[in-house]
């Protein structure tokens, strides 16, 4: 494609992205107990722009999640923060989707330093059986099949970046971010006046608390042109909220590389490894009553304290095959396959094959500095 293609390009891609956020915001509330999005290395949203230019990434991310395991009942705990009760095997999972729209801005404000803002979008569907234990509409204890959604927007990011080794064939970018408290945290969940509940923690929208990501990219070269390396690894910590409530450490490992095939095609294939610390939460401890004898919940410890949710927490590797297409000389698409090779959810949903696709656009600006 020649140069005149550009500006049809770029009016195309600024047109689907309009198209996209306006289609999230008017499609049904989505969202989920325990969910999870699938993480993959985007090379144009790693690296540090040159000065004056903005890199744009808007991509979809869709990630299902379900009783996937050998062994695996998806039986939980219920967070009750009203009460500020951690209530053994009060839930069994059955199924969540997360659907994530992600709009990244990439600005280098000097050749070797830049700023990055994500602004995510979140549709989360879930569904499980409530009130195990508990004789609701004298059921016997059989618990109630629950279908319950969120959407919005989550938790922005607003990331440093310095590119420590910028050379012909390599370089190494450094980062630190900080997430902002800005997705819904105290949803409700339906219910008449009085009787509504807030939601649990996983299944809201955004955490409630300033999270902060330390993070480095490392690409190199082997091949001018034709073969690259790349790795990346992340630590990210979220503060404990107002409901006592707090997200466990994240670690992100990435391994991969990209081979170019034509100038307009490449190809590539990239390891993925992701451990998530148990959340804790400050509350006191019960446990349901059993089926056979249903009732409310049995206390077991009444003091308030804190207490980490044995259902959290995972490990995670998968092999993520892709392509990037590049359409002209501003434009880049991408779409990725993330398959996994070996997990451990801790009993809760199990993140399955899971699917990454978006567009990248350049644009030059006048620059600041």
């Amino acid at each position: 494609m020649g140069k005149m293609t550009v500006p049809i390009i770029s009016g195309l891609f600024l047109l689907l992205t309009g198209a996209m956020l306006i289609f999230v915001m008017t499609s049904p509330a989505q969202a989920s107990c325990g969910s999870v999005t699938c993480f993959v290395v985007i090379g144009s949203q790693q690296q540090v722009s040159p000065k004056g230019l903005l890199t744009m990434n808007a991509f979809y991310n869709y990630t299902p999640q379900g009783t996937l395991l050998n062994g695996t009942t998806g039986i939980i705990p219920a967070v009750d923060l009203d009460n500020r009760q951690l209530i053994l095997d009060h839930h069994r999972e059955i199924r969540t989707i997360s659907q994530l729209y992600t709009l990244d801005l990439n600005y280098g404000l000097t050749d070797r330093f830049g700023i990055e803002v994500a602004i995510p979008y979140k549709r989360i569907k879930h569904q499980h059986i409530d009130g195990l234990g508990e004789n609701i509409n004298s059921n016997g204890g059989a618990g109630v099949l629950t279908h319950f959604s969120d959407n919005g927007i989550g938790d922005i990011f607003v990331n440093a970046k310095y590119n420590m080794l910028p050379t012909l064939r390599s370089m190494i970018v450094t980062g630190f971010g900080v997430y902002l408290p800005t997705g819904d945290h105290d949803q409700k969940t339906a219910g008449a006046a009085g009787d509504a509940e807030t939601m649990e923690p996983t299944a809201q929208i955004g955490r409630g608390q300033v999270g902060l990501q330390g993070s480095i990219y490392q690409t190199y070269e082997l091949i001018p042109h034709r073969l690259n390396q790349f790795a990346s690894a992340s630590y990210r910590h979220t503060f404990r909220n107002n409901f006592g409530y707090q997200f466990g450490d994240q670690y992100d490992v990435n391994l991969g590389f990209n081979l170019v095939t034509v100038p307009w095609f490449v190809l590539t294939s990239q390891f993925n490894y992701r451990y998530m610390v148990h959340d804790s939460f400050s509350g006191s401890l019960a446990r349901s009553a059993d089926p056979s004898a249903p009732g409310e919940p049995i206390s077991i410890d009444d003091n308030i304290t804190n207490r980490p949710v044995p259902t959290t927490g995972s490990t995670f590797l998968s092999y993520t095959p892709g392509f990037l297409v590049n359409l002209a000389e501003r434009t880049q698409m991408y779409f990725f396959c993330q398959i996994p090779v070996a997990r451990d959810f801790n009993g809760n949903l199990a993140q399955g094959t899971s699917y990454v696709f978006g567009l990248t656009q350049y644009f030059q600006t006048p620059t600041v500095f």
